[in-house]
């Protein structure tokens, strides 16, 4: 990893929300204190963690610790049934978070959250298991997810693109073309490939835990993914110019002509590459 400071260009279109979950399988992991405090160093601005790993009173200090970074805190649900998730709705107004992700019974999370600062995107679609799992065709889902972006006091969707089985493309471009409000991407997203898929589908952002813990991400790709740590990135492609803001991702092809600059004074970015 390494940073970058270059000179002025104008861009146009916006990157990725890199939300980082302080997770794997589907919980939050014992050392979260610590992967926090290396995230925040990084500049990551967009931090969550599940409600089961660790209790109350540590998520408590851990959200704190987030605001605390000047980061925003994001709370996603893994219950499935309707008494654990209304509790992790009532966990969620309890710890402060900023944003409450997923969960499956938004007529019974709504009421709880409403008349909070809590924004509220919930899972589309049929969701088994744990680790949760993604189950229906593209039109049942998609179906699913217009039906409750339409409710009011649901601020975005959180889909489970990479735990389907289906078309993953397909079914990403399908439910960000049917809504108007963020859909966030969660699910295996262990490759700058995938995240440039996610990013050509028209998501919001995308959600990763485990694979970012994990080292994942030099393995074997050519793809570069690049994330701003401060500041603004300007990236000029040959056909285009993208906007990449503080917090955000953006992923350069194997062997496409870029040239990044800073859209006013400095930018630091960190880009992730094969030691």
């Amino acid at each position: 990893m390494r940073g970058h400071e270059q000179p002025h260009l104008k861009g146009s279109v916006m990157g990725l929300r890199f939300i980082f979950m302080l997770t794997r399988n589907d919980r939050t992991v014992e050392d979260a204190a610590q992967q926090l405090q290396t995230a925040l160093s990084l500049g990551v601005r967009h931090i969550g963690f599940k409600d089961i790993g660790l209790p109350i009173s540590q998520l408590k200090a851990l959200n704190a610790a987030i605001k605390a970074g000047g980061a925003t805190s994001y709370l996603e649900v893994v219950s499935l049934d309707r008494d654990s998730e209304t509790a992790s709705a009532r966990a969620a107004l309890d710890i402060g978070v900023d944003m409450l992700l997923g969960g499956t019974h938004a007529e019974d999370v709504l009421p709880i959250i409403a008349g909070s600062s809590i924004q509220y995107c919930p899972f589309p679609g049929r969701i088994v298991g744990h680790p949760s799992v993604l189950e229906g065709s593209i039109e049942e889902i998609v179906d699913s997810a217009r039906s409750l972006a339409a409710r009011d006091g649901v601020h975005g969707l959180d889909l489970l693109a990479y735990r389907s089985k289906g078309d993953v493309p397909a079914l990403m471009m399908a439910v960000c073309k049917a809504v108007s409000k963020p859909v966030y991407i969660a699910g295996s997203i262990d490759t700058p490939e995938r995240i440039a898929i996610v990013k050509e589908a028209g998501a919001a952002g995308f959600t990763i835990g485990t694979a970012a813990l994990d080292g994942k991400y030099p393995a074997g790709s050519k793809s570069v993914p690049v994330f701003v740590h401060r500041g603004t990135l300007l990236m000029e492609f040959r056909d285009r110019e993208e906007t990449v803001r503080e917090g955000e991702f953006i992923v350069i092809p194997h062997g496409v002509e870029h040239r990044p600059a800073a859209s006013a004074g400095s930018c630091e970015a960190v880009v992730i590459a094969p030691a």
